[in-house]
């Protein structure tokens, strides 16, 4: 006797009350089904069903073997599935939605290397500084940076998100060099103004209290690419994240500071909605960002 098979052939009688029933679903004759359930009962020394000519219903032990076979049974199933799943092509459309800046520096350039290595998936993707809600606006994964609110979304860590304050050297010869963060007052910021405050820098004590500082400043955009050329044009300061302005600190045309008074606790993630079964094409997406960003993102490699 396959035990499997007797289990799934005595819960399909379980839920359809009936032998014939059974039988149709599992394609098989009555008797094959009959004999199963009649060897299962054997084999346990119970019985499974009260069985007259009109009734069929389970006994107090076939009640609670009912409950254990039918969760052991979706187990199966769900390995079945998680391994044809993982074996499945990536196809289809993918959503995605990433930061303006981050999804044009980073994201664009990897996107045909992508397509490339999966050819049966198509990309449609939304960049903008918004938090957009994944479920009700039909998106397959997101890029999110900073710290991730409590929510239903799995999220996946795909890189730090490590922070820096620079300015030009221009701006350094011009003005010196904060050594604190309180001598920032004394000094030109500039503002991303879509943080709720923009105008407030946060640093951290040596002992990792929270360090935070009033700055002012003659610019305050909302997309930190404006406030990178500012600064590099010698305007001011800013608090920028490296994927943004790595490569201007490796080229020299900004100079960080501070650095020992910035918490380095923000990270980037890919957050898709939590279902049973992750498609093939939100795995291999995210899985080819973290092969190509990871713990030291190219950005960092070198400062």
């Amino acid at each position: 006797m396959d035990r499997l098979d007797a289990m799934e052939a005595f819960v399909r009688v379980a839920d359809c009350r009936s032998f014939s029933g059974a039988a149709r679903r599992l394609q098989l004759s009555k008797s094959v089904v009959s004999r199963q359930v009649s060897r299962l009962e054997a084999h346990l020394g119970a019985r499974l069903f009260h069985r007259t000519t009109r009734n069929l219903a389970l006994t107090e032990v076939g009640q609670a073997y009912y409950e254990r076979c039918a969760r052991i049974l979706a187990e199966v199933e769900e390995a079945n599935l998680s391994v044809s799943t993982l074996q499945a092509e990536p196809r289809g459309k993918l959503r995605v939605n990433a930061p303006m800046s981050f999804g044009i520096l980073h994201l664009a350039p990897l996107i045909p290397r992508f397509l490339e290595r999966f050819p049966h998936v198509d990309i449609d993707m939304a960049m903008n500084d918004r938090i957009v809600s994944l479920v009700e606006e039909g998106f397959d994964v997101a890029i999110r940076i900073g710290k991730l609110e409590d929510s239903s979304l799995i999220a996946r860590h795909l890189a730090p998100a490590r922070r820096v304050v620079c300015a030009s050297p221009a701006y350094f010869d011009r003005q010196g060099a904060p050594e604190t963060p309180d001598d920032l007052v004394h000094h030109c910021c500039l503002s991303y103004s879509n943080l709720a405050a923009s105008d407030e820098w946060n640093f951290c004590t040596a002992n990792g209290m929270r360090w935070p500082v009033e700055v002012r400043g003659r610019l305050r955009v909302n997309n930190g690419d404006a406030l990178r050329e500012a600064a590099i044009a010698g305007v001011g300061l800013i608090m920028s994240t490296t994927f943004l302005c790595g490569r201007d600190l490796q080229a020299g045309r900004l100079v960080s500071v501070l650095g020992d008074y910035i918490a380095q606790n923000l990270a980037i993630h890919a957050v898709y909605p939590h279902s049973r079964h992750l498609s093939p094409k939100v795995r291999a997406f995210v899985d080819f960002l973290a092969e190509n960003f990871g713990p030291r993102p190219y950005w960092d490699l070198v400062e």
